[in-house]
C-alpha cells in the first residue's frame, strides 16, 4: 500500500465512516484529530478491517517511514512516497488551522521546521506534501468529508 488512490479505494470500501475518539495527555488541541489520524493512517495502510495491535503496527511501519511528532511537520511520510498531514475541520466555513508554520507546496529534508528522526527516516532530499482535510460535523463523529490536497497546488513555492 501507500498511494493516494489505495487509499480512496480502501476509504469507498468503507460502510460507515466514523472517526474514533482518540485522548489522552493533556493538550485537547493536539487530540482533536488523532482519530482523523489514525483513519488516514488505515486508509494507506489498508488496515480498516484489522483488530490486531501488533498487526496494524507492523503494517503502519512497513507503509510510512516516518509518523510524525506532536510539535512538527509532517503528520506522516509513506516510505519513499509523499509527506502527509492530517487536518480535522468541524465548519465547513473555518480557516484551517496550520499551526506555526505556513503551507507548504513541497517538503524538503532541509527544512528547519522538522524533526531529525524525520530528515534521517529514509534517504530523501524532497517528498510531495499532501493535505488530508477531513470535516466531522461539530457534535458528531462522522466523517462527511475527505479532500486529499497536493501542497503544490494549495502554497506557493519556498521561494515565493
Amino acid at each position: 500500500m501507500g498511494n493516494v488512490l489505495e487509499a480512496i479505494y480502501n476509504i469507498s470500501q468503507l460502510k460507515k465512516r466514523s472517526i474514533k475518539s482518540i485522548t489522552f495527555g493533556s493538550n485537547r488541541a493536539n487530540n482533536m484529530g488523532e482519530g482523523l489520524e489514525e483513519f488516514v493512517k488505515d486508509a494507506f495502510s489498508g488496515m480498516f478491517n484489522t483488530v490486531d495491535k501488533n498487526e496494524r503496527n507492523l503494517a503502519y511501519n512497513n507503509t510510512f517511514s516516518f509518523q510524525g511528532s506532536k510539535r512538527n511537520p509532517p503528520d506522516l511520510m509513506l516510505r519513499n512516497g509523499a509527506a502527509i498531514e492530517v487536518k480535522k475541520t468541524e465548519s465547513l466555513t473555518s480557516e484551517l488551522q496550520l499551526n506555526s508554520s505556513h503551507p507548504k507546496s513541497k517538503l524538503t529534508s532541509t527544512s528547519k521546521f522538522i524533526t531529525k528522526k524525520c530528515k534521517e527516516c529514509e534517504v530523501w532530499t524532497e517528498k510531495d506534501f499532501i493535505y488530508v482535510i477531513g470535516h466531522t460535523p461539530k457534535g458528531t463523529k462522522e466523517l462527511s468529508s475527505l479532500w486529499f490536497i497536493y501542497g503544490d497546488i494549495y502554497a506557493a513555492s519556498e521561494e515565493t
